[in-house]
């Protein structure tokens, strides 16, 4: 098999993307998180102050992403909802409960506790990394 033959049987294989579409609903599907989170929060303001009402809405966008995650929903709509659904804290998250769940067999110990932040580790790493130089600059250009 030569490569033009290998390249007109991979082209007759490949998933035909629509770039636009997905870009489209990506911006969707995280306007629809942000209004979620806005009326909830609007709502909580009711009842707490804007601290914790603020608190309270990213608590619940973690524990939702975590249950969705749990009851295999997470996925589907991911599926649907593209990189809108990875707003960074549910993004966070579904990282950190499909960990867990993935190595729930093996114990809360050497599965659950060692495992859960094998996906989740990097984006903490480099967070906390990322804060202290910028924190560094910061200080340093006041200085000045």
């Amino acid at each position: 098999m030569n490569q033009r033959e290998l390249h007109e049987i991979s082209s007759r294989h490949r998933v035909n993307e629509h770039k636009s579409k997905k870009a489209l609903m990506a911006f969707v599907s995280a306007g629809m998180l942000a209004v979620i989170g806005q009326l909830f929060n609007d709502w909580l303001l009711n009842y707490f102050s804007k601290e914790n009402a603020g608190i309270l809405t990213i608590l619940f966008f973690i524990f939702m992403a975590a249950l969705l995650t749990g009851m295999g929903i997470y996925d589907r709509l991911a599926r649907y909802a593209g990189a809108g659904l990875f707003i960074p804290i549910t993004g966070f998250s579904n990282s950190l409960s499909s960990s867990a769940l993935e190595c729930k067999r093996e114990g809360l110990i050497y599965g659950i506790g060692s495992n859960m932040f094998k996906l989740a580790g990097s984006v903490i790493t480099y967070g906390i990394v990322s804060a202290i130089v910028f924190s560094f600059i910061t200080y340093w250009v006041r200085m000045l």
